[in-house]
């Protein structure tokens, strides 16, 4: 036994142990000599195997633990520690026909994950209603169970109810609820201590496991995000072309790179200084965010420099961007506490994959070559990368 854990070697040793235990306390035949003391002997074999029955159900719920402790500190994904415990709740208690997981914070539900007894992992049947169980527990901290949803008061204005019986359990960290689990049966009925002993233990390391999920998930999102402008910084731009080329490869379809600098930026920075530029390019960046396809990957390449991936994108494709980028642009405004109006313009280099390179840092030379001529000789257009840009050192990064 490690940490207070039994092994698989133990809990079979003990569950065999209960087993000869259990049959040794059945009552056997006995003489007419013996039959005085029967009366004796039945309760105390009663008692016996009430003891042993116990035990084992004891047994077997500290196995079903041990097992939802595996199975939820395997990941940090916080996706995946919720899929991991709708899926533990539907095994444990019967006649489930749905177990669903809310996230709570900021006094706001929401959803994580779902699960049918058919085995998908779909939407929530229905969003949590403002008096409905799922807000009621988040509210109050508490496990609600509900034995009919056709008499109780909570689903009184529910118009889609229908027989059955669900339980509510709040996710709680240090008396805070980090989320909301709610789990419903086609039967009606009390759920039994055993099932709310197990449920309160699945709670307790759900609760933890999406916390450190959540946690592992913020800091990621800090390590790949400009603290100023909240996009993609260099690092997840780096990450996101090299698996751009891999599945370029793979599938043989190109995809673009777009490398573009604001014109004008550098004077807001010299007459207002860095803190209201801060802001412009906080403003301009995500306004033009809001203009990009959800396949496609815009981040923040350091100063006032954006790259854009396009997927599955050629040249004649990316060029279009490009004009429409620089529209966007022009209808952009940044007003200042003086009343003042700032204006910027934007410049560009193309390069496309596997014209112009083979590679991520090669595409981003190609582009940013492309981008120089551009913001030199005709600033406030995009121009296309020239012949084929290879790696630095020479070697042949493609069979790398």
């Amino acid at each position: 036994m490690e940490d207070g854990r039994l092994s698989k070697t133990e809990r079979l040793d003990l569950l065999k142990l209960i087993d000869a235990l259990t049959e040794a306390s059945r009552p056997v035949p006995q003489s007419a000599a013996e039959n005085e003391n029967g009366s004796a002997q039945a309760n105390s074999h009663s008692a016996s195997h009430a003891l042993l029955t116990l035990l084992k159900q004891q047994a077997d719920e500290l196995d079903a633990l041990k097992k939802l402790s595996l199975s939820l500190t395997s990941s940090l994904d916080l996706q995946t520690v919720l899929n991991a415990v709708i899926t533990e709740a539907m095994r444990l208690v019967q006649y489930t026909s749905t177990v669903d997981i809310f996230l709570y914070k900021n006094n706001l539900l929401e959803f994580g994950a779902a699960l049918d007894q058919a085995g998908a992992r779909t939407q929530p049947y229905l969003p949590p209603r403002k008096d409905g169980l799922t807000n009621s527990v988040a509210q109050r901290g508490e496990i609600i169970a509900v034995e009919d949803m056709l008499d109780h008061p909570l689903y009184a204005k529910e118009p889609y109810r229908k027989s059955g019986s669900i339980i509510g359990i709040p996710l709680m960290i240090n008396h805070n609820v980090v989320g909301v689990m709610t789990l419903s049966r086609t039967v009606a009925g009390p759920f039994s201590p055993s099932e709310l002993r197990l449920l309160g233990l699945l709670a307790d390391q759900a609760a933890v496991a999406i916390s450190n999920a959540s946690l592992h998930q913020m800091v990621s999102h800090q390590a790949y995000s400009d603290p100023v402008t909240g996009l993609p910084n260099r690092r997840a731009l780096d990450e996101r072309l090299d698996r751009e080329v891999l599945t370029a490869r793979r599938t043989g379809y190109p995809f673009s790179v777009i490398m573009m600098d604001l014109d004008g930026f550098k004077e807001v920075n010299d007459t207002y200084g860095h803190s209201i530029g801060d802001q412009v390019l906080r403003a301009i960046f995500n306004y033009l965010a809001t203009g990009v396809r959800t396949s496609d990957f815009l981040a923040r390449y350091g100063g006032d420099e954006l790259t854009l991936i396009l997927v599955q994108t050629d040249l004649a494709a990316a060029r279009l961007v490009a004009e429409k980028m620089v529209e966007r642009v022009k209808h952009f405004r940044f007003h200042l506490p003086d009343r003042h109006e700032i204006r910027l313009g934007v410049s560009g280099g193309i390069a496309m994959y596997p014209i112009h390179a083979m590679s991520g840092a090669d595409l981003l030379r190609a582009a940013d070559e492309a981008l120089y001529r551009a913001k030199k000789h005709q600033r406030g257009s995009f121009l296309v990368a020239h012949g084929f840009t290879g790696p630095l050192d020479g070697s042949n990064s493609f069979d790398v």
